[in-house]
């Protein structure tokens, strides 16, 4: 997914989850990791994680509100 895909896709997730839930996104577009952990931080939830590998980012992130 390119951006802004991800974090789209990642707000209407978080949207539908409880609090406390984690959410495991997985994203090929590079930029999504300076993207996605800046909506985190932005809307008070909790990047627990980013695994790279040679193909995409693995996100895990915690609904905190």
């Amino acid at each position: 997914m390119f951006c802004p895909e991800p974090v789209f896709r990642t707000k209407i997730e978080m949207e539908r989850m409880a609090v406390g839930n984690i959410l495991k996104i997985t994203a090929d577009d590079p930029a999504s990791e300076e993207d996605i952990t800046r909506w985190v931080n932005r809307n008070g939830h909790q990047l627990l994680g980013i695994k790279k590998t040679d193909k995409d980012l693995e996100f895990t992130i915690k609904k905190v509100k």
